[in-house]
């Protein structure tokens, strides 16, 4: 993705179809137009999935709460589209096998489990080897010895999807890209084009180099995210329905903090429904459902929703015992949800809404990670029927692999991972394999190539500094950030080798970059600052 080359396509042609939002649901929409033949543009303010599409429970999961408020259509929706992103990138979207306890004092019985887990099977169209299987109380704790015996009364292993959603939403932008997309990050719509009213496009600001831009299109779609009625307030249309933000908090902790065999979605007191997810080294536990009205721009966890999560670990395990210093990192996002007078944060519908102003924006807000696909399509169908009906063609996304995703089966997306290995083994570094496999798919052999390249090409940090190369060449880096939070996770998930790594990435970049030692102190700072947050509460 060369970014000066598409600022100059962005500034000087005009597109069937302007973007504005670089999350999962924009991400979409850009990769389902385009592949309809829509001359397509991307723009975001910040950096691609830099909002909520970087801070969920990274699962594909079929919305099991959803039964609980009777959202039958939502169940089914994105349980069946679990089966089809699987496919898509089956090294990126894992199944995932799901424990729910059962207990004596809270929650639901066995029978009432036992249906709607059935009913969930039913909806999301799980195949028969992996529909839900009903434990006893003896097999729940044999399932996972430290949830606490006086309580367990039994339990249920069921069926979900593991992913990285920042990766996720990455690998469909450039799959959108090889389609014909232009896109760009850290470019921000600042106002709207208008012609008698009817809307022509946005002029924003490229916030790297400073300069202001034009960019034509027939149709605006804002898929924004959380900043949806930021811009509709811009466009003088926010009217009727609005969003109600929630803020979900997530914790990581060293896997041997809380050794848990598998993932486990267990309720606790007050009726929430938490995730506690092993992933490599870690073990990381959410989220919390609270109103939200501060920044946008900042969102952290604070010390109640870390002494909130803590508290239920400790209740579910409590041989974990786990206190706020054993936590290594955290993040926090916010779900743009639809306002619903009388209904509490958690009780709020994850549907998708679309809205249309009358010069021509096209908003929509809600949805989930899972359902991307359909959200695309919907607002696609909607954008050619209005402006391009004689392009008219069905949406094709289901049958599009993501670039590097191209393995027949889950097998031999493990015959990979033991190749990589293979090769890692002279480095030093074959425990990362799963790691490089798991972001990257088959991509990964170039990083590879790039690490045989190096002369100092022994460790970690070697490997480290070909990955970055791979990304700032591939995936539009333009900061560390970008790097060492959505491209790799690492400030989430592996604390101790960013640690190691930090100052050689560092430097790499102010090489990349020309940054003086000015710049170069500015993103140490800027990183450093994002540690701590990650942190201390």
């Amino acid at each position: 993705m060369n970014r000066e080359n598409n600022i100059k396509h962005l500034q000087n042609d005009s597109f069937d179809l302007l973007i504005i939002g670089g999350g999962i649901t924009g991400a979409g929409i850009a990769l389902d137009a385009a592949s309809r033949g829509l001359k397509t543009a991307l723009v975001d303010k910040n950096d691609f999935a830099f909002g909520t599409s970087s801070r969920s429970t990274k699962l594909i999961h079929g919305g099991l709460r959803y039964l609980k408020q009777l959202e039958f259509g939502l169940v089914k929706e994105v349980g069946s589209e679990r089966a089809i992103v699987h496919r898509l990138a089956p090294h990126l979207v894992v199944p995932e096998k799901m424990l729910l306890p059962l207990y004596e004092k809270r929650g639901f019985g066995s029978t009432l489990t036992s249906f709607g887990l059935k009913l969930y099977d039913f909806l999301a169209g799980v195949k028969p080897e992996d529909q839900r299987r009903m434990l006893t109380r003896n097999q729940t704790l044999k399932q996972e010895p430290l949830l606490n015996p006086q309580d367990v009364k039994g339990g249920a292993i069921y069926a979900e999807y593991r992913t990285d959603d920042a990766r996720l939403t990455i690998e469909i932008i450039k799959t959108a890209v090889k389609q014909g997309a232009r896109v760009i990050n850290y470019c921000e719509a600042l106002n709207f084009i208008y012609h008698d009213g009817i809307l022509g496009g946005i002029k924003a600001i490229d916030h790297i180099s400073g300069f202001p831009l034009e960019i034509k299109a027939k149709a605006v779609v804002n898929a924004a995210g959380p900043w949806v009625d930021t811009l509709r307030d811009v466009n003088r249309s926010k009217e009727g329905k609005r969003l109600h933000l929630t803020k979900g908090v997530h914790l990581v902790v060293s896997h041997d903090k809380l050794p848990v065999k598998q993932a486990i979605y267990f309720d606790v007191e007050d009726g929430r429904m938490i995730f506690a997810i092993p992933r490599g080294r870690t073990t990381y536990i959410g989220t919390t459902d609270t109103n939200y009205t501060g920044s946008l721009e900042e969102v952290y966890a604070s010390k109640e929703d870390a002494e909130y999560l803590i508290k239920a670990v400790n209740q579910t395990f409590p041989k974990s015992s786990l206190s706020l210093s054993d936590i290594e990192s955290s993040w926090a996002g916010l779900r743009p949800l639809i306002h619903e007078d009388g209904k509490s944060a958690s009780q709020l519908s994850r549907k998708d809404e679309i809205f249309e102003s009358p010069s021509g924006l096209i908003s929509i807000a809600g949805g989930k990670l899972t359902g991307y696909r359909k959200m695309a399509e919907r607002i696609v169908d909607r954008v050619m029927k209005k402006s391009f009906a004689d392009k008219i063609s069905p949406c094709k996304t289901d049958k599009i692999i993501f670039i590097g995703s191209d393995f027949k089966s889950d097998r031999e997306v493990k015959e990979f991972i033991a190749a990589v290995a293979f090769r890692l083994r002279m480095y030093g570094a074959e425990n990362h394999a799963n790691y490089l496999v798991g972001n990257y798919g088959k991509q990964c052999s170039s990083i590879l190539s790039s690490l045989e390249e190096m002369k100092d090409n022994v460790g970690v940090i070697a490997l480290a500094r070909a990955e970055l190369q791979f990304c700032l060449e591939h995936e539009m880096v333009i900061k560390p950030s970008d790097f060492l939070i959505r491209r790799t996770g690492l400030l989430y998930f592996n604390r101790p080798l960013l640690a190691e790594i930090l100052i050689p990435i560092l430097f790499d970049f102010k090489h990349r970059f020309n940054w003086t030692d000015q710049t170069y102190e500015r993103e140490r700072s800027a990183m450093e600052e994002l540690i701590y947050r990650t942190n201390n509460f």
